[in-house]
Formats: structure tokens, C-alpha cells, sequence
């Protein structure tokens, strides 16, 4: 079978890992979710919004420099009120939070069609938040084989959406809540520094 991938690459990138709420120190995860595929691919599809599953996206591959540790200050989404006198006060407390971010990113798509990788190729896609901006690069023609196992072209991690006897929890679907699992593969370096 034939594939049609589109490599994108950015200067950053957050994953933010599922387990994680409201921790003052997360590091990235390093692979993406079926719910955050679904996500990218109804970013670039949007006529499939009403639909639920991954259906154009046959694989992907994420590979980065390294993980950089930055600062993000944040404010709380409520307000607290104090009173003063007859006055009332509102306040937004802010905190800050460590982040390991992913640097230089890139992420592979793998494509049935041309077509469909061409209209993936005229995008930006984002890995979870939207200051994470990848932008398309190439476009490599590939069999199935080549892009599962080709270390040069192809290096990363890519969590395989299926349960078997190496798969482990990696969430829950957020339409019907039911447990998501998957297997890590990993094709060469995936980190390049």
C-alpha cells in the first residue's frame, strides 16, 4: 500500500500528558494520543467534526531535539472576591509552572492519497495547544513498510491504537469516556540531539 506522508516541524511543542491536572512540573509527553490525532485530523478535515474515529491518518511518527524546561505563569480561571469596607475587591491569584517542552518537533502523517496530502500539506497543524505551530515541510511518497521501519527518513515514536499484550492506558475517549489503550513503536533516534 502506498503512503503519502507530510512532515511538519515547528520550534516547539506540549503534550500535555493526561494523568497531569494541575501540576506545578510536567514534561511533555512524548507521543500523541488517538484523541489528539482525531483532533489534528478534524483540523484538517473539518468535514469530519460530526464523525468520531480516525479515518484519513493511516500513522504518524513524532521526533524532537530535546525537552527544555521553561516558565509559564498563569491565572486562575475564578475570581476571588474580598471585602473592603463596603467595597468588594476581585482578584485573579496567578502561579507559575514549570513545563518540559519538546524543541524542534517533527511530526510525520502518513496519507492514503495525494490528494489527501496535499490538502494536510496546504495546513498548519498544532500537537495540543495553540501556540504549538507545525508547519508543513514535504511530502515523501512511502509504502507502509518504509514508513514503519525506515530509521533515516522516519525516526520517532508513535503510540499504535491497538490493545494487545504490550498496549497500556493512555486515557479516555472524551464522547464516551471509555478507555483508550495503545503500544509504543519506535523507528530509529527519536530524539536528535
Amino acid at each position: 500500500m502506498k503512503y503519502y506522508v507530510v512532515k511538519y516541524a515547528g520550534p516547539f511543542g506540549f503534550i500535555k500528558p493526561w494523568t497531569a491536572v494541575r501540576d506545578s512540573e510536567t514534561f511533555s509527553q512524548q507521543f500523541l494520543t488517538p484523541s489528539i490525532v482525531e483532533g489534528i485530523e478534524k483540523k484538517l478535515f473539518p468535514f469530519l467534526i460530526t464523525s468520531s474515529g480516525i479515518q484519513k491518518i493511516l500513522g504518524h511518527r513524532l521526533s524532537y531535539d530535546q525537552i527544555t524546561n521553561q516558565q509559564e505563569v498563569i491565572q486562575t480561571r475564578g475570581w476571588n472576591s474580598t471585602r473592603k469596607g463596603k467595597q468588594f475587591l476581585f482578584d485573579r491569584p496567578t502561579a507559575v509552572l514549570q513545563r518540559g517542552i519538546l524543541q524542534n518537533p517533527v511530526l510525520h502523517l502518513a496519507f492514503g492519497s495525494m490528494k489527501e496530502a496535499e490538502s494536510a500539506y496546504s495546513q498548519h497543524v498544532c500537537l495540543c495547544r495553540n501556540e504549538d505551530i507545525l508547519f508543513p515541510n514535504e511530502i515523501i511518497e512511502s509504502t507502509k513498510d518504509q514508513f514503519e521501519n525506515n530509521e533515516e527518513l522516519f525516526s520517532g515514536y508513535e503510540l499504535v491504537f491497538e490493545k494487545n499484550d504490550r498496549s497500556f492506558l493512555v486515557g479516555h475517549h472524551r464522547t464516551n469516556l471509555q478507555p483508550m489503550y495503545g503500544w509504543i513503536r519506535v523507528v530509529g533516534q527519536p530524539v536528535n540531539a
